[in-house]
């Protein structure tokens, strides 16, 4: 195992070998199964359970894969806010969520780390039916301040005492959603504590003895009645107010980046090193006797305490199982993923469309952008964690003549809906949606699990929609969208596909054209996008025909109709959620041809899939050949009188 090193540079094995720290040796964690036990223990005994917590979380994400840097990052914080604070009764949200192990692991949750992302066990995320000390879900970014506010006024307007703190992170910062929760808990002067976990070091400046004692002095009650007393004086002086305000501003301003924070309406403390337990106990103790909206700003490190994660968070930022020892080992051959093949159309594509640009929410390395963005800088752009922003930026070049390339999960493209469809598609703008992480993503569970793009997006006027059954295709798509005069989405799962070797970049499909992939008789299965595959082993258990659709809108409805006439059962196989979704379009143009015909819809059923493995999950629903191949026989043997059905 790895030695660590803590905060104050000094091994927590206490100079030894790495190979003499037994990093199973969890004396006080093992103690540690309640918050309150946490507050027993002295600041020594704390810097002991900071190391012991940072190895145990290393130890277990080995195991199981998950996310690890952001967690190593956040184990001082959130020993200091279990210390401090009143832990149920005193609410912390934690924004994303991803950072949330180690306050798994102290809130009674050590032992199933074990079970964590995996079919049956612990979410990667904070989820209120796993704990009470999970006092809200989250896993897209930028929901936390206005959570933990409308929790501080529900509070007020029961007169109950208790604190809220959101835990945000910088990058999250950047979302306008956390700005406008600022902008309303500001004027609101509810008791709000928001701490900043700054660990790109992206506003601050670098941090040591003198701005932790600011943050210490600042948090202080001393400082705050003064500052109430000077201002209750100050304001009955015309002009001395303002003035004095300003002067505090700026000396503040020399050492600390407070003014866009105080302009909020917030009491900005800090920076502080987020690592320093000795730092962040007592300041936290002063905030917690202040009241109205405070602001804490901590800078952290990603990967903390492990050298492999500190020289490369990017790359321990979600990892797979691993030898904590050796390392990620960089995996070498094997299929591209899909967002590997779109980053390599991007590329391609740029070489001969000069109007190409590509937008990506703060997505580079998950969306494949990242040898597009060194190889085209200056068509590049990182807009932050701001999906809003990024459609409507992308119908803003669009507007003048651009090609853009909106790269975004599918997940995410639900937070710009509003712009999809008021900015690009009512103004018909050529703009074209690489829709990653379609259907079903495994261990991130249901907030990422992409299961209504096709509702979503079929719905709006102008859109074409298209569902990839292979590498080559989803390459052929992208180029037919890029050339459309209007919207399109292509929308493709998370990991790697079948292996169908890539065509020339130019390739393009037929608008709104299907392709029959297998004749059979009595069955027609229509496959859309990555269900091609099941659907065709069910197909050949069957004896049935199997249709690749391709485009989920338009619809190829001549080749629906052409199917319907020679087959008894039409199965439409799509994952997503049957309701709403490419199986819906089908019996719509049934209906539209007035055609009345025995239709088996196949898909997600009403409910939020969870986490596990994609495969397992796939199964578990009824979405892998086997799955398709029963559904189909038991709708031919049930009786002849129902239109329409779904298992």
């Amino acid at each position: 195992m790895t030695a660590f090193t803590h905060a104050s540079g000094e091994r927590p094995d206490g100079g030894r070998a790495s190979a003499d720290y037994n990093p199973a040796m969890y004396e006080l964690l093992n103690a540690i199964n309640d918050p309150a036990e946490l507050r027993t223990l002295d600041r020594r005994e704390l810097k002991q359970l900071a190391d012991e917590l940072r190895a145990f979380v290393l130890e277990s994400v080995a195991q199981t894969g998950g996310h690890l840097s952001s967690n190593l990052g956040t184990v001082e914080l959130t020993i200091a806010l279990h210390t401090v604070f009143d832990t149920p009764e005193d609410r912390i949200v934690w924004d994303v969520g991803h950072q949330t192990y180690p306050h798994k692991i102290l809130t009674g949750r050590r032992e199933r780390m074990k079970t964590l992302r995996q079919l049956g066990g612990i979410s990667g995320f904070p989820r209120r039916s796993e704990s009470v000390y999970d006092t809200f879900g989250t896993a897209h970014s930028s929901t936390s301040i206005s959570a933990a506010l409308g929790m501080a006024v529900a509070a007020r307007m029961r007169g109950e005492q208790r604190k809220c703190i959101a835990v945000i992170g910088d990058g999250a910062m950047s979302a306008g959603m956390a700005f406008e929760a600022m902008n309303n808990a500001g004027a609101s002067e509810a008791d709000l504590l928001v701490v900043l976990n700054d660990n790109e070091m992206s506003i601050s400046q670098p941090v040591g003895a003198l701005t932790n004692y600011l943050a210490r002095l600042l948090s202080g009650r001393i400082y705050s009645s003064a500052r109430r007393a000077s201002e209750h004086i100050l304001k009955r002086v015309p002009g001395f107010w303002e003035l004095a305000r300003r002067a505090e501003e700026h000396v503040k301003g020399m050492v600390t980046p407070s003014t866009l924070f105080e302009e909020f309406g917030f009491n900005y403390i800090g920076p502080i090193d987020g690592h320093d337990l000795d730092a962040l106990i007592p300041t936290l103790a002063n905030i917690k006797k202040l009241s109205g909206p405070q602001f804490l700003h901590v800078v952290t490190r990603k990967g903390q305490g492990y050298k492999l994660a500190e020289d490369d968070p990017i790359a321990y930022h979600g990892p797979g199982k691993f030898d904590p020892a050796e390392g990620i080992k960089k995996s070498g051959g094997g299929r591209p993923t899909y967002s590997q093949v779109f980053g390599d159309w991007l590329c391609e594509m740029a070489g001969v469309e000069p109007r190409l640009v590509a937008i990506t929410p703060a997505m580079r390395e998950g969306s494949g952008m990242v040898r597009y963005s060194e190889e085209f800088p200056e068509r590049y752009f990182d807009v932050g964690i701001a999906e809003q922003h990024a459609v409507t930026f992308a119908a803003g070049l669009a507007c003048e003549g651009l090609r853009p390339v909106v790269a975004i999960y599918s997940t995410f493209l639900q937070r710009g809906y509003d712009q999809l469809i008021h900015d690009v598609a009512i103004q018909n703008l050529p703009v074209l949606f690489a829709l990653d992480r379609g259907g079903l993503v495994g261990g991130d569970g249901a907030t990422h699990n992409g299961a209504f793009d096709f509702a979503f997006l079929r719905t709006v006027p102008n859109m074409t929609v298209m569902a990839p059954a292979d590498e080559a295709e989803c390459r052929r798509m992208l180029s037919t969208g890029l050339r459309l005069d209007g919207p399109s989405a292509v929308r493709y799962p998370r990991g790697a596909g079948p292996g169908a070797a890539p065509g020339a970049v130019e390739e393009t499909l037929e608008h709104g054209r299907g392709e029959l992939r297998r004749e059979g008789r009595r069955v027609a299965i229509l496959a859309f996008g990555a269900m091609l595959a099941p659907a065709l082993a069910a197909g050949e258990a069957l004896d049935a025909t199997v249709a690749n659709m391709r485009f989920v809108k338009p619809l190829d409805a001549a080749l629906v109709e052409r199917l319907a006439n020679k087959h008894e059962l039409i199965v439409t196989v799509e994952e997503h959620a049957v309701m709403g979704g490419a199986g819906s379009a089908v019996c719509e143009a049934l209906a539209a041809r007035g055609l009345e015909h025995r239709v088996l819809l196949l898909g997600l059923p009403d409910r939020f899939i969870d986490h596990g493995d994609a495969a397992k999950l796939l199964a578990s629903v009824g979405l892998d050949a086997r799955g398709i191949e029963r559904a189909v026989r038991a709708a031919l043997e049930a009786p002849a009188a129902a239109l329409h059905e779904q298992p």
